[in-house]
């Protein structure tokens, strides 16, 4: 038994002297000096849908909640037989309009050799009335025959343009399907953390239906409350400081990000210096965007902690809410 006594009291001291730091760094955090202000709040993160545009079968999901992804992967595909059928029977369309156009192309050539020969005849007519050879009425025939033939160049190019016109909807169709084909592959609008997968393989889904939400973790900020004589003398852009229950040995930099116009209710999670104090103004603290990106590993939405604003101009951060980072990743969850 008295060997075990020296790494039991050893183990005991040292327990006791890190709580001791603990307890002196949050006692010294407690007395804030003048022009620093402090209030609770929870991490929030963006969250993002990835819904679908048509209804369909869901034919894969590619992701499991906790995985990340990146801006424009595929998260899910739907299921495209019919869509791809319909894109078949539009492209067999504008072949058959190319053909069309081939065809009323031809008539064309073959109008204007028609009236090459109406204006021949026509010139011949009215030489040989000159001589006295021919009579006003063969003249009239062929004058006739030559303006049924500009007429018929007329119709001929005209047939051209609509079927150019029914090509170029055709075109437009099979645009528009194949378009529909593409958004069958939902991507992830933004780089993120799958939250919640909603869907599985063979579901039959609505337009507008969730299939995945994403949390975008480089958009982090934490809402807290202020009372109207403290809100005044916070600037928006301001430098500010969050702690962190769950790492309290970190000081993470963030900024003012929003204040709002109106006061409201302060909610029952928020716990107030004076509860007297009922009508409060909604402040947004928000880490920068790089910073949630490097340790987007272990962001995490909702977690608690404590976010510190400056109130006076010539106000300073005390020692123990200079920044603190880990170094590493692995540091980050001790």
């Amino acid at each position: 038994m008295k060997k075990n006594i020296g790494p039991l009291v050893a183990l005991a001291l040292v327990l006791l002297g890190a709580g001791g730091w603990a307890a002196w760094s949050w006692t010294e955090r407690g007395r804030l000096p003048p022009g620093v202000a402090t209030a609770n709040g929870r991490i929030e993160v963006t969250r993002v849908d990835v819904s679908t545009k048509l209804a369909g079968r869901v034919a894969e999901m590619r992701v499991k909640e906790g995985d990340m992804v990146a801006k424009d992967q595929v998260v899910a595909v739907l299921d495209t037989a019919d869509l791809l059928a319909q894109r078949a029977a539009a492209r067999a369309t504008v072949a058959r309009a190319t053909q069309g156009i081939v065809k009323a192309e031809a008539d064309v050539a073959s109008a204007k050799a028609g009236l090459a020969l109406a204006e021949v005849q026509l010139r011949r007519a009215s030489e040989l009335l000159d001589k006295a050879v021919s009579s006003q009425a063969q003249q009239d025939q062929a004058r006739a025959q030559r303006d049924v033939a500009a007429a018929t160049v007329k119709a001929a190019e005209a047939a051209v343009g609509d079927a150019s016109a029914a090509r170029d909807a055709a075109k437009a169709q099979v645009d528009l399907i194949q378009v529909n084909i593409d958004d069958m592959s939902l991507q992830a609008p933004v780089a993120g953390r799958v939250e919640y997968r909603l869907m599985e393989p063979g579901a039959v889904v609505g337009a507008g239906t969730r299939v995945a939400t994403l949390l975008d973790l480089t958009d982090v900020k934490m809402t807290i409350f202020l009372p109207t004589r403290l809100v005044g003398r916070v600037e928006v852009g301001a430098p500010a400081r969050i702690v962190l229950d769950a790492a309290p040995e970190w000081v993470i930099p963030a900024a003012v990000s929003f204040v709002a116009a109106e006061a409201q209710f302060t909610p029952k999670s928020v716990e107030t210096a004076d509860e007297r104090a009922k009508l409060m103004y909604r402040v947004e603290v928000r880490i920068a965007p790089d910073l949630a990106s490097k340790w987007r590993a272990y962001v995490k939405s909702g977690l608690t902690g404590n976010a510190y604003l400056l109130t006076e101009p010539t106000a300073s951060w005390p020692t123990d809410l200079a920044v603190h980072l880990p170094e590493r990743a692995d540091e980050a969850v001790k």
